[in-house]
């Protein structure tokens, strides 16, 4: 799930320091014979429109913590402007712009990848993918339900902080989801809960949205709560995150669903997220399980 924040980057002339953006560019014009339309949606328009964007990344050698990585971007006929990774509400009105960076340009394959997982995981239980009833948590423009509606998963709900991100689903997956909330796991509503409970929920994705404060704890916490016993749990998160050192919750929170027996876990690999901006692995921890019970507070 995306933070709402904005830095206050944005239009203008490159930062000091940093080299003119063609002369850094890492990768990246891509020829395309479809004709560009802002206003269009769908998979035809998104590929369009990821093939008309310009982007640069920061000079050979820069090295950025993964929560401050950035790039510039040029749409079709607009300067070049400047986009921290984080800043997922000015990414998602870009059409294009987010599978652009992360997918084109980076190398990012979580969702296929952990996709893939949960299908050999279903196979080796018997179970038919098309029975799920999957809570996409952090869900964005729809990467997820359209990797689990290729293995024959067809229901998804979707579940994202940003109100940008749910319009981006709407423009470049359209009926991905059977339903899409804009809401803050840390405080649903009454009705909220009530809508989650209608879905009878039997299934968790939260791929490449887990720490760096984009879904904190209480919030994955949350969404587990709303998953049927039995169901499947499938989650990235960045190995940094599982060490006993770490401060944001999330290793004490799955070690202890793990030791309670809560958390029974059927695959995990550690396995490349993407590339950072200076090419160097970015290396994340999948895993895919079955929820016994509820986890230990």
């Amino acid at each position: 799930m995306a933070r709402s924040s904005v830095n206050g980057r944005g239009a203008g002339p490159e930062p000091a320091g940093r080299p003119a953006p063609v002369d850094a560019v890492a990768v990246l014009d891509q020829e395309s014979d479809q004709e560009f339309d802002p206003q269009a949606s769908g998979p035809g328009a998104l590929t369009a429109a990821r093939a008309a964007l310009r982007l640069a990344l920061p000079e050979p050698g820069s090295k950025f913590s993964q929560d401050d990585e950035w790039c510039v971007v040029a749409q079709p006929g607009g300067p070049w402007t400047e986009f921290r990774f984080h800043d997922y509400d000015r990414i998602f009105a870009v059409p294009g712009l987010y599978e652009k960076i992360f997918y084109d340009v980076l190398g990012c394959d979580s969702p296929r990848f952990m996709v893939g997982l949960l299908a050999d995981a279903l196979a080796a239980a018997g179970q038919d993918p098309a029975s799920l009833r999957v809570l996409d948590l952090g869900a964005g423009n729809g990467i997820m339900a359209e990797e689990l509606a290729a293995v024959g998963v067809p229901y998804a709900v979707g579940v994202d902080i940003l109100t940008e991100a749910r319009d981006a689903a709407a423009r470049d997956r359209p009926g991905r989801y059977a339903d899409y909330l804009v809401a803050d796991f840390t405080a649903l509503s009454a009705a909220e809960h009530d809508v989650l409970a209608e879905h009878r929920l039997d299934a968790l994705t939260v791929v490449a949205a887990l720490g760096f404060g984009d879904i904190p704890p209480t919030a994955f916490r949350t969404a587990y709560d709303h998953i049927a016993d039995g169901g499947w749990v499938v989650l990235t998160i960045k190995d940094a995150f599982l060490h006993e050192t770490d401060p944001s919750g999330f290793a004490a929170m799955i070690r202890g669903g793990i030791e309670s027996g809560a958390l029974d876990i059927v695959r995990r690999e550690r396995f490349q997220h993407r590339l950072a901006t200076d090419a160097s692995p970015l290396l994340y921890v999948g895993i895919v399980a079955r929820k016994r019970a509820p986890l230990p507070t």
